[in-house]
């Protein structure tokens, strides 16, 4: 008897000391993804800060004489398209596709070299610097792939060998970034579930919405507790009013259907002499592009440069009207910045393009209160543009603090989201990252292949969406 209980004593410590080991394992598993998250704030923060500066700087030198703007554009974009081919590649484009891809890429090398610190790093730097010299282009697509890379080195940094588990940081960091960059965590969660993985699981979601929350109250904890277009008193009651979730609905699917279906086209090339040139010769058909948006911005007396927040926060509380060729311009630049293949995102210019087509369809509409046809537009063309019709709804929302809207916005989004399917079949982050795939299985060496472990796949698949871009 003795024995035995000796012997369960013995059991019992050695089971309280394994448990101590995974209990102590697990926290610190749990605390290195906290900091992780914190992190992303704080990067997204700086970015944010740093994006602010260079609309700053720009719309001084526009303010000193717009004409240099002919020669500081075309050069700008050439020198970011070298930097980038040159020591950045893979930073090109917008940073969700890639972020999508990394999801179900099964090779982990490559992963590590798209969401590398290297190219986090040039990200920020070259994202800025192209807003500085007046492509129209956003901070929040960068963010995502920034918060993931984030949060895939600190998944390595635990040695974390299960896919599940590292897949999910890289979830968790790009639902961080948005969360961080717009300060809506709901729209984070929400923008992981429909965009970035087109599910919930169970395994992965507390990892999620830790990054989210964590990253959010740093966002806070620097820069205050604001919205991003400030705060709109605005409804849209049942009854004629609603003409306006038809009008807007309608005319942002068409607008953003059209987007998305030239962006696609473009990423896969463009036929005849054009194309070989592009192929042949990417930083002079960056500088023609440069050109062409300085033109543009001549045009429009600056106001397609840039993220285009100031126009659409100008808009949305009246301060501001712009004519219809404002939206027309931008939705031009945007698509001449992402075609030079420089590091940029499509949100801010998006939600600017779509307050346009609000600010311009609210004065055929005078039965309704215009700022609530400025956010439908903006959620019209919004959702049209990423096919994602919960995230635009719930991004706009939070972006204006108002829940009152929140019914029509819904309606405006699944009704723009339908006219844009009939338009381009496919989502446009979802065909950017079925393009990188393609690339992938493509570019890998057959099953019965000796290869060495620096993998040429790699610089292919860069090189391939290098070039889509």
């Amino acid at each position: 008897m003795r024995a035995s209980t000796a012997l369960r004593q013995s059991n019992r410590i050695q089971h309280l000391r394994r448990s101590a080991r995974v209990t102590t394992g697990q926290w610190r598993r749990t605390l290195t993804y906290w900091l992780g998250a914190i992190l992303v704030g704080v990067v997204a923060v700086s970015f944010a800060e740093a994006a602010d500066w260079a609309a700053r700087a720009r719309g001084r030198l526009v303010h000193w004489n717009p004409y240099v703007m002919l020669v500081i554009i075309p050069a700008g974009l050439a020198l970011s398209t070298w930097l980038t081919r040159r020591f950045f590649k893979g930073a090109q484009g917008s940073g969700i596709p890639q972020t999508i891809a990394t999801l179900h890429i099964a090779d982990f090398r490559l992963i590590d070299r798209v969401l590398s610190t290297k190219i986090a790093f040039a990200k920020i730097v070259l994202t800025t610097f192209g807003l500085l010299v007046g492509a129209s282009i956003g901070r929040e697509g960068p963010t995502v792939q920034v918060g993931a890379s984030v949060m895939h080195a600190f998944s390595r940094l635990l040695g974390t060998s299960n896919v599940t588990a590292r897949r999910g940081a890289i979830l968790a960091g790009g639902a961080a970034g948005v969360s961080a960059a717009f300060n809506t965590p709901l729209a984070g969660v929400v923008f992981a579930i429909e965009e970035l993985s087109h599910s919930f699981e169970q395994r992965t979601s507390g990892t999620m919405l830790t990054g989210v929350v964590l990253s959010g109250v740093t966002a806070i904890a620097l820069v205050g507790n604001y919205t991003y277009f400030g705060h709109t008193d605005v409804d849209v009651p049942i009854g004629t009013a609603w003409i306006a979730v038809l009008t807007c609905g309608i005319v942002g699917g068409v607008a953003g259907g059209s987007f998305s279906a030239i962006l696609i086209r473009a990423s896969k090339g463009i036929p005849g002499a054009v194309g070989r040139f592009i192929a042949q010769r990417p930083v002079a058909f960056a500088a023609c592009c440069g050109l062409a948006l300085a033109i543009l911005g001549l045009i429009s007396h600056g106001a397609s440069y840039g993220t285009g927040y100031a126009q659409a926060r100008a808009i949305i509380d009246g301060s501001e009207h712009y004519p219809a060729s404002f939206f027309i311009l931008k939705f031009l630049a945007t698509i001449i910045s992402y075609c030079s293949g420089i590091p940029g995102g499509l949100f801010a210019p998006s939600l600017s393009i779509g307050a346009g087509i609000g600010g311009w369809i609210e004065q055929y509409l005078p039965h309704t209160t215009p700022g609530a046809v400025v956010l439908l537009g903006m959620v019209a063309y919004f959702s049209a543009v990423v096919q994602a019709p919960l995230t635009a709804t719930v991004i706009v929302m939070e972006m204006c603090d108002n829940q009152q809207v929140t019914l029509a916005l819904m309606a405006t989004s699944f009704l723009a989201f339908g006219v844009s399917r009939m338009i381009c079949s496919h989502a446009l982050y979802g065909a950017l990252a079925d393009r990188f795939m393609e690339a992938t299985q493509k570019a890998s060496p057959p099953p019965f292949t000796k290869t060495t472990p620096t993998a040429p796949a790699t610089e292919t698949l860069l090189a391939r969406e290098e070039t889509k871009s």
